[in-house]
């Protein structure tokens, strides 16, 4: 069989003009240009075979939800990528990598509730222009930051109603890794509170990143922190809203693990990717590489490494050719409803 279309579900992508923008100081080691010219030379092994990717927002600074000029020009951003239209000759990209921009996931600010929700939209619309706002599937606002309790404060619950309404996804950034349990205690808590009293088409999608962070340094499957994790998993896939991305592991595993290869990173990870298999089953598990992040420790071969350990879950999985079909593309288009 031929190999399977693929879609990277989690990218993020920035040129070097707009890095004071981001919330990371100049030591920070992703403080250059990540742009498609980068993008392409990760994925080079696996371009012909690449659909295309979602950009999910990156961290620009917002002042606690109340400064929107970073993530508007984050918007600004997407809209030259997604009508192949350069600002200049150094940003990276050119018109021919507008088709492989299948969807976006902006910044939103959902703690200010739906009020403020509402005018944001309005203006981010206005920025992105019709061809571009099209492509806007989905909203982000971390969590694996913030105070506990962001989550479940009314106006967050209330805007992500607002989400479902309008037919647009919320993807889930949080980090059991570093904040514990009580992250995916109030992840559980949101989605039902989210859903409560909704009629079914209007509740909001929720598309987990990176595994929910957990702890990939710890070596017992009897840990606390593993069963807790487990629990929340299987928790969580009992809403069919929600999708989980297969993704962002590397920032998770203990340094020494990050040089290895990718056969044993896939050894030393297996018991959260079975669970995660088990849980969620392919068909709503979707591939994401979480380039250039996924870098940091690992080196420039990183989206390969990945690519590589996502193909071994495949075949110890025993997937049909169907149900890799879904995991490598099938999932991100049914999730963000992407065209084509």
């Amino acid at each position: 069989m031929p190999p399977h279309p693929i879609i990277d579900s989690h990218i993020h992508l920035f040129p070097a003009s707009e890095l004071p923008s981001l919330s990371w100081d100049p030591t920070h080691p992703l403080y250059s240009q990540y742009s498609l010219t980068e993008f392409h030379a990760a994925t080079e092994s696996q371009q012909p075979n690449l659909a295309g990717f979602l950009f999910v927002e990156t961290d620009r600074r917002n002042d606690a939800a109340r400064d929107w000029t970073a993530p508007l020009q984050e918007i600004a951003w997407m809209r030259r990528l997604a009508t192949g239209t350069p600002s200049s000759p150094d940003q990276g990209h050119t018109a021919a990598d507008a088709k492989l921009c299948l969807g976006f996931v902006p910044w939103a600010p959902l703690t200010l509730g739906p009020e403020e929700l509402g005018k944001y939209l309005a203006r981010a619309e206005e920025e992105a222009g019709a061809e571009t706002w099209a492509k806007v599937k989905g909203f982000r606002y971390l969590l694996q930051d913030k105070e506990n309790g962001t989550a479940l404060g009314e106006g967050f619950i209330e805007s992500l109603k607002v989400l479902g309404r309008k037919g647009f996804v919320f993807d889930v950034g949080v980090d059991q890794h570093r904040r514990g349990r009580v992250q995916l205690e109030e992840a559980v808590e949101m989605i039902d509170r989210a859903h409560e009293g909704v009629e079914e088409g209007e509740k909001v999608v929720f598309i987990l990143n990176h595994l929910c962070k957990p702890d990939l340094t710890i070596v017992s499957q009897t840990d606390p922190s593993f069963i807790a994790w487990r629990t929340a998993m299987f928790t969580l896939s009992k809403c069919r809203k929600t999708y989980m991305k297969l993704s962002g592991c590397f920032s998770e595993l203990p340094d020494k693990l990050k040089e290895r290869s990718a056969e044993d990173i896939f050894a030393a990870i297996l018991p959260w990717l079975a669970v995660v298999v088990a849980a969620f089953g392919p068909s709503r598990i979707m591939f994401g590489s979480d380039w250039p992040v996924c870098t940091m420790g690992v080196g420039e071969d990183a989206w390969k490494k990945w690519h590589k350990v996502v193909d071994m879950v495949c075949d110890l999985a025993g997937l049909s050719e169907e149900d890799q079909a879904m995991l490598w593309a099938g999932t991100a288009k049914e999730a963000y409803k992407l065209e084509g």
